[in-house]
């Protein structure tokens, strides 16, 4: 089978003299010479160039199309979301494992610190008492530093204020700033 190209040299002159710019690009018509319609590549379909049985056909070609692509954006959301779901959960279970790592740590430093105390001393009770002392005064501190910094929580304002105006705008009876 041969193509409407077929019969056209690109490198050969065409009755006025031109030249096509690129090889295997298509020739202009002679005068009087009908050839094929060139064909559109659309996304369900191949169209002859003005032979579209519609505008309702575009439309809906257009319709699917623009569905397709956002059933895909959606599905593409989920899975990164998926991700980020996983590599949050890997890395808040690390967390923890850390956390309990150091309390671990902690506890055998606070033995040691009164295992020290009370051989330097030669009384390992009042070793014990300064050691719980000492976390009872770090304990204080960082829950008074925990308290002044929850007072700061302000919670969404600004969220709460324009959720307020949701019924009204729907009204139509909207304040506009």
């Amino acid at each position: 089978m041969s193509s409407p190209f077929d019969q056209y040299d690109a490198s050969a002159p065409d009755s006025r003299g031109a030249t096509a710019a690129q090889p295997g690009q298509r020739q202009p018509a002679a005068p009087g010479e009908v050839r094929p319609a060139e064909q559109i590549e659309g996304a369900h379909d191949t169209y002859d160039k003005g032979e579209v049985g519609s505008i309702g056909a575009i439309l809906g070609a257009v319709a699917g199309d623009v569905s397709t692509l956002m059933q895909q954006e959606v599905a593409l959301a989920k899975a990164e979301i998926r991700q980020s779901a996983q590599n949050a959960g890997k890395g808040a279970g690390m967390l923890a494992g850390a956390g309990v790592a150091g309390h671990l740590a902690l506890i055998f430093l606070s033995i040691a610190l009164w295992w020290g105390l009370g051989s330097w001393r030669d009384n390992f009770g009042v070793a014990a008492l300064i050691v719980g002392i000492l976390w009872a005064v770090i304990a204080a501190a960082l829950a008074a530093k925990g308290r002044s910094e929850l007072k700061q929580v302000n919670g969404v304002p600004r969220t709460m204020e324009t959720a307020k105006k949701v019924p009204d705008a729907l009204k139509g009876n909207e304040d506009h700033r």
